[in-house]
Order: C-alpha cells, then structure tokens, then sequence
C-alpha cells in the first residue's frame, strides 16, 4: 500500500509538469486523462478493501478515540502534545535534512520508550485498572447475587444518612466499590463488614467517633471498613475552594470506578464524583438519580427510585 502511493504521488507530479508544458488544448486533454487515471485507481483502491481492512480501520477509530477521550480531562494531555510536538521535529529535521536537529532527536527517541512510561505511569495505571475493571465484569459485581431490596435499602440508607450529615454539617467520605477492587484501600482502615444504614453511617462519621476522619468504602453493598486514606487528586485544575475530603474523592475516581460521596464540613454541600468529574450541590432526589445510575442494573434502576420516592411521599 504504501509502495503503492507513493507510485501514485509520482505520477501525479509527472502528470503536473506535462500539463503546463504543452498547449492549451492538450493541457486540457491531460487534464481529462489525469482526473479518469486517478478515478479510475480511486476505484480499484476501493474494490481491493476487504472485511478485515475495514474491521481493522474500525478498530484502530475506537483505540485513538478512547486514548483521546482518557487524556483529554488529564494532565497527560498536555504531556501527549509534547511528545506530538516532538515527533514532528523528527519529520521536519528527516524532509529538511537538519543534521544536528536529526541527531538530537534521534538520540531523544532511543531512551523515549522508557520516558513515556515513567511520565505517563499515573495514566497508564488508571487505564490498565479500568480495562481489567470493565463493563462485563461490573455487571457481574452489581448484579450478582444482591437482591433489588438489597439495593433499594442501600441507596435509601446512603442518601438518607448523606442529607442528614448535609443539614448538620457533618463531613463525610464515601466510597461505593463496583468493578475495581480497592483492597489497598480498604488495608488502610479498619474493617467493619456491618449492614448498611443511616444509623450506623451518621455514627461513624460522627466528629468524635474515632473513624471519622477517614473514608467509608462499602462493597456488595456492606459497609467494609471506615477510616481508610485515599489518594489526592494531583489535577492542577480543580478549584481552590475544594478542600482536602474532596480532593480524594476525585482521586479516587480517577484511580478506580467507584462513586464517592462527599459531604462538606464548612458549608454541607453534597457532591459526587465519578470518573474524575465531580458534581456538586446535590439534593436527596438527585443523590437518588446519580445512585440508581451507577449502581443497580439498568432492569432494577427506575424501579428502586421510584419505591424510594413513593415510600417518602407516602410518609
């Protein structure tokens, strides 16, 4: 193939000189010949394309548009222009012929393999963890052996408890595990392994309870553990006025698939993150929406929201 146009570009040249060194009419003529010459390769080229080329051109769309798609939100991105910019100094200096420049780049792109994996390890990491976490096996986890009363219970515990700790105040960290597993999180607490309610969770979180300070993480819908470290978010672009408990929060979605709850300590605002995106100001049925979404099956998700509403209109 590549043989192949580069033999085409040829002729199209020797086709361009010819054109403007003979008459009028003959350039005209020419003019015809070379528009049904490349038509008619144009055809050809079309006719040998088969199935595999075309399954092999689709794969390699969705590849680069997931790759753009993870770093488009990160600090990789900009990382990734760079290493752009430089391959293009590589083709400038290689059409230019530029001595020195060809051989400072070369020498930059011997050690560049090692390079991009030192600076892009947090990405890299992330991306590996949500190919190894993917969709099949998140169904799996969230629709394994829990009943819909299982989920309709914990999503009510959680907002319930979540809007209480948001009228008093009280700052909170939860973390739902879906498809990743975060036992390195979890080591990092203590283990309670209890039922999920709004008792429980406002206790816990209660400012002179001893696990307070750190995060919930609940998994198969029990609360794990409490009092576990997340890592920061190292994102240069969220905004100052986000404290630490929110900070983790993002980055902990960005490491992982699980939603985190943040409650604010100073003003009691409710956010969730997720993916690496945070939303912020939420109420009772918006925490119930963004909860349905994520973690019942879709089969289940209008109908748990819609018992919870019900259920708080009848009262």
């Amino acid at each position: 193939m590549i043989i192949y146009n580069e033999w085409l570009l040829c002729q199209i040249y020797s086709w361009g000189i010819a054109v403007y060194s003979v008459s009028a009419e003959e350039r005209n003529g020419l003019q015809v010949n070379v528009i049904s010459d490349l038509f008619g390769n144009f055809l050809n080229l079309i006719s040998s394309i088969q199935i595999k080329d075309i399954v092999d051109i689709a794969v390699v769309a969705i590849m680069f548009y997931y790759v753009f798609k993870f770093l488009r939100d990160r600090r990789a991105g900009k990382l990734a222009f760079g290493v752009v910019f430089l391959f293009a100094l590589q083709l400038i200096s290689n059409l230019f012929g530029f001595v020195a420049l060809s051989f400072l780049m070369k020498n930059v792109f011997q050690i560049g393999l090692i390079a991009l994996v030192i600076l892009f390890q947090p990405e890299l990491r992330s991306a590996l963890e949500k190919v190894g976490g993917g969709s099949i096996r998140n169904i799996i986890g969230m629709t394994g052996d829990h009943t819909r009363e299982t989920r309709e219970s914990t999503i009510e515990a959680i907002s319930e408890a979540v809007c209480d700790m948001s009228k008093d105040k009280t700052g909170a960290l939860i973390v739902i595990e879906r498809g990743t597993k975060l036992g390195d999180i979890v080591s990092s607490g203590v283990t309670v392994n209890a039922n999920v309610t709004t008792f429980l969770i406002k206790n816990i979180f209660f400012n002179k309870a001893p696990l307070h300070d750190g995060a919930m993480i609940i998994r198969d819908f029990r609360i794990y553990a409490a009092g576990c470290f997340l890592p920061l978010s190292g994102n240069d672009d969220i905004i100052k006025d986000l404290g630490t408990r929110h900070r983790a929060a993002i980055g902990m979605s960005e490491n992982s698939d699980a939603v985190v709850i943040v409650v604010s300590e100073e003003t009691g605002t409710i956010s969730v993150a997720f993916e690496g995106k945070l939303r912020r100001n939420l109420d009772y049925s918006s925490l119930l929406d963004i909860l349905g979404e994520y973690l019942p099956s879709d089969s289940v998700r209008s109908t748990v929201i819609e018992k919870i509403r019900s259920r708080k209109r009848g009262e």
